[in-house]
C-alpha cells in the first residue's frame, strides 16, 4: 500500500500527492479527510479538491472517500482514554468544555449536519465517561465577520462562567485531530486569558489525539474497514 499526506491548504498540496501516487500507478485510491465532523466547508472542500485533480486525468483511479468518523467507536474511545488520562494528572474540574470550530448559522439552516454531528461527539464521549448533563458544555470558537455563527460562542462562555461560580474547567477540541495555532493559540492561550480576567482560576487546555496510540489504531481501523473488498 502506498500513502500520501496532502494538505488542503498549505504543502505538500492534494495535488502534489495525488501526481505522486499517478506516477506509482495507483489503480484505488482511499481518501481519508482527518475532519472527524463532516462539514461543507472542511470536508467537501477536500472532496471538490480532490475530484478538481482528478478530473483532468486521462484515466481517474477507483475513489473511496470517507465523509466523517465523529461516532466512530475507537474515535470516542481514544478522545474519553485522553480526558481520564489528563484528569488522573491534574484532578477532575468543575466543568469540561467541547468547543468546536464554528461555521455560520446558515449553513446549519440549509441543512449543512456539522452541528447535529458535533452534538452527538460530546454526547457520545459524556455517555462514555458516565459524566452528567451539568458537568459539559459544546461551544463553537473562531467566529469572524458580522453575521450569527454556531452558539454558544466559546469566547462569550467562558467570560460569563466564573460570574456563575464556575472557576475551574478543562477545554477540548474533538474536530481537531491535531494541535495547531487555533488550538494552540486561541484556545490554549486567548480564551485562557478571557477566562482568568473574569475571575476564573483554573483553566487547562487538553491536547488533541495528535499521535496518541488509539487515535492512529482508529485510523487504521478505519483504513481497512473501507478497503474491504479491494485486493490488497
Amino acid at each position: 500500500n502506498v500513502v500520501e499526506l496532502a494538505m488542503r491548504y498549505g504543502n505538500p498540496s492534494i495535488e502534489t500527492a495525488l501526481n505522486k501516487l499517478k506516477k506509482q500507478q495507483v489503480r484505488r485510491l482511499l481518501v481519508l479527510p482527518l475532519y472527524p465532523q463532516y462539514c461543507a466547508a472542511t470536508t467537501a472542500s477536500t472532496f471538490d479538491a480532490v475530484t478538481n485533480v482528478l478530473q483532468k486525468w486521462r484515466w481517474i483511479p477507483e475513489l473511496r472517500f470517507i465523509n466523517q468518523y465523529y461516532e466512530e467507536k475507537n474515535y470516542i474511545k481514544a478522545l474519553s482514554k485522553s480526558i481520564q488520562d489528563f484528569w488522573k494528572i491534574h484532578n477532575k474540574p468543575q466543568k469540561i468544555i467541547f468547543s468546536y470550530h464554528g461555521i455560520p448559522k446558515k449553513y446549519h439552516i440549509k441543512g449543512d449536519p456539522y452541528h447535529c454531528f458535533c452534538l452527538k461527539t460530546t454526547r457520545l464521549v459524556k455517555e462514555d465517561l458516565n459524566l452528567k448533563e451539568d458537568e459539559i458544555i459544546t461551544t463553537f470558537q473562531s467566529r469572524f465577520g458580522r453575521e450569527e455563527w454556531l452558539q454558544p460562542y466559546t469566547s462569550q462562555t467562558l467570560k460569563e462562567l466564573p460570574g456563575k461560580g464556575i472557576k475551574n474547567i478543562n477545554i477540548i477540541s474533538p474536530g481537531f485531530s491535531a494541535d495547531c495555532l487555533e488550538t494552540l493559540e486561541e484556545l490554549e492561550e486567548e480564551n485562557k486569558e478571557y477566562f482568568l480576567k473574569a475571575g476564573g482560576e483554573q483553566y487547562k487546555y487538553i491536547p488533541c489525539l495528535n499521535d496518541n496510540p488509539l487515535h492512529i489504531s482508529m485510523m487504521l481501523g478505519l483504513i481497512q474497514k473501507h478497503t474491504q473488498g479491494w485486493k490488497i
